[in-house]
């Protein structure tokens, strides 16, 4: 796609969050606080894509996230790809990969977890998409989780 196709305006510095499946792109922004910024949002969805089907895009101007923030994203919406602009060019472009472990993000499925019952931080071991909990050893989907 050549410049003057783009769907969206292009930002000068920030991030663009490509590859969102359509139905999760609200779900991003909520995740990543982005209807708290003072900075200019651009979210559109439902564009095609020959990797998702239809896709979400999300453009942050001046804002650029935090491993943690990313981690978030991982759990909602894995393999999107951000792209990182400085002067209207993509400097960096990362596909968002679960890590290893996930720590107070997504709630435990298992109502006798001591992370139900006492104010303390959710602690999951990933493997192949299952979450197991590091306290109860309860295991879930991760395309199932509720987030904390």
């Amino acid at each position: 796609m050549n410049k003057k196709e783009r769907l969206v305006a292009a930002i000068e510095q920030g991030t663009v969050i490509d590859h969102i499946p359509a139905a999760k792109t609200y779900q991003v922004a909520s995740l990543l606080g982005l209807f708290d910024l003072d900075t200019p949002v651009t979210i559109g969805f439902n564009y095609p894509s020959q990797k998702v089907g239809n896709k979400g895009i999300i453009k942050v101007s001046d804002k650029f996230f935090t491993d943690d923030e990313i981690s978030r994203l991982s759990v909602v919406a894995p393999k999107v790809i951000l792209n990182i602009i400085h002067d209207y060019e993509v400097v960096e472009k990362k596909t968002v990969e679960t890590p290893e472990e996930i720590k107070g993000i997504v709630k435990c499925n298992n109502p006798k977890c001591i992370t139900n019952n006492e104010p303390m931080a959710t602690h999951f071991h990933v493997t192949d998409g299952i979450l197991t909990c590091h306290y109860c050893e309860k295991e879930q989907d991760i395309s199932k989780v509720e987030l904390v």
